[in-house]
């Protein structure tokens, strides 16, 4: 595997704080690998959608754009991260983030890395979002979600999760508590 410009992130889902990041990366013309972190978390809250499924929401932002898209299970050990993530996006060459933490782990294992700015940080948070699809799972309206859910991701993922009825899942996941009604 020839080294790559890397972007990581869990994607869960893939919004427009990733889209604007994976834009930047595209745009410094070199070979460019999508790295899905938490690939095999179990379902949750936190992590509704399979690495498969936010595959499929990146290809679908994507729209035949060239990037290689790898999937990495978590290790939980932050020092020996950087080690484990080479045996799926392979050798050391530059990584294109927003966290400096993980920029940190990258530096400190010999890679380059580009820290680019986050932008819209107050509305494009995955747990934000999350929530958010989450008081959408009971909505019928199809057009009404996809419009409400197109403010802070892409319009081709907002269509993708729609088309798949992968927001209902969220209907009855969380810390539990007594349905409204």
């Amino acid at each position: 595997m020839k080294p790559s410009l890397i972007v990581l992130g869990r994607f869960q889902p893939f919004h427009n704080g990733h889209a604007s990041m994976v834009e930047a990366a595209l745009e410094q013309g070199v070979p460019l690998r999508i790295c899905i972190g938490s690939s095999e978390a179990e379902q949750s809250l936190e992590n509704p959608w399979s690495a498969s499924e936010r595959e499929q929401m990146i290809r679908a932002w994507l729209e035949g754009r060239d990037a290689e898209i790898v999937h990495v299970p978590d290790l939980g050990d932050p020092p020996n991260y950087v080690k484990h993530a080479e045996e799926f996006h392979g050798p050391s060459g530059t990584l294109f983030t927003t966290d400096f933490e993980t920029s940190k782990l990258y530096r400190e294992a010999g890679w380059g890395v580009i820290l680019h700015d986050l932008e819209n940080r107050e509305d494009w948070q995955g747990w934000r979002i999350r929530a958010t699809l989450q008081m959408l799972s009971t909505v019928l309206e199809e057009e009404a979600v996809i419009a409400a859910l197109s403010v802070n991701v892409p319009a081709a993922v907002a269509q993708l999760i729609v088309d798949n009825g992968w927001q209902r899942r969220l209907f009855h996941m969380g810390t539990g508590g007594e349905p409204v009604g």
